[in-house]
């Protein structure tokens, strides 16, 4: 990929005005992620955390843990561009009120989701996937509320243990 600055090894920013992206960027991304110790990545389309929109593509490898959280007064769009996933929306207490499983167009799966403000909400990433995230900006870290009844990802052990927890209840649901 050209023409492109790290804000730091997990978000990236172009500097085309007019932004494309192929397969051969995403293998590129994908192979960028490989070196950072999460193994995700992002690249933006808006050009500052300021900006009013927020456009990523963003790079999760099969079973990346992302906390349960919401966005303050911020909905999200999300396009699964490749690989799979169980999105799982909860209430504020932590119980899973909706799920669906999505895979890319071609799947037949559900491939996108809008879901509205202060709707807390997590992906069980099944396989390595790539996504398009749309949100509202500016960005403030303090604008995400992360779930106080999930574990922070640094607890490896409570991380697995709640993702077994919350894929045994989706195939009870899904069933």
């Amino acid at each position: 990929m050209k023409n492109i600055y790290k804000e730091n090894d997990e978000v990236l920013y172009t500097k085309e005005s007019i932004i494309s992206f192929s397969a051969q960027d995403l293998a590129e991304l994908k192979k960028m992620a490989k070196l950072n110790p999460r193994q995700r990545i992002r690249i933006c389309s808006h050009s500052n955390t300021s900006d009013k929109i927020h456009e990523m593509i963003i790079y999760h490898p099969k079973g990346a843990y992302v906390p349960p959280h919401k966005h303050i007064g911020k909905g999200e769009s999300f396009h699964l561009i490749s690989g799979e996933i169980d999105c799982v929306i909860f209430n504020n207490q932590g119980n899973i009120t909706k799920s669906f499983p999505m895979g890319d167009y071609s799947s037949g799966k559900m491939f996108y989701y809008r879901i509205p403000e202060d709707t807390f909400h997590t992906q069980i990433f099944k396989k390595d996937t790539f996504f398009h995230e749309v949100t509202e900006g500016p960005f403030n870290r303090e604008d995400t509320s992360i779930a106080n009844w999930a574990p922070d990802e640094k607890e490896i052990v409570e991380v697995k243990k709640y993702l077994a927890i919350i894929s045994s209840n989706l195939e009870s649901i899904n069933s």
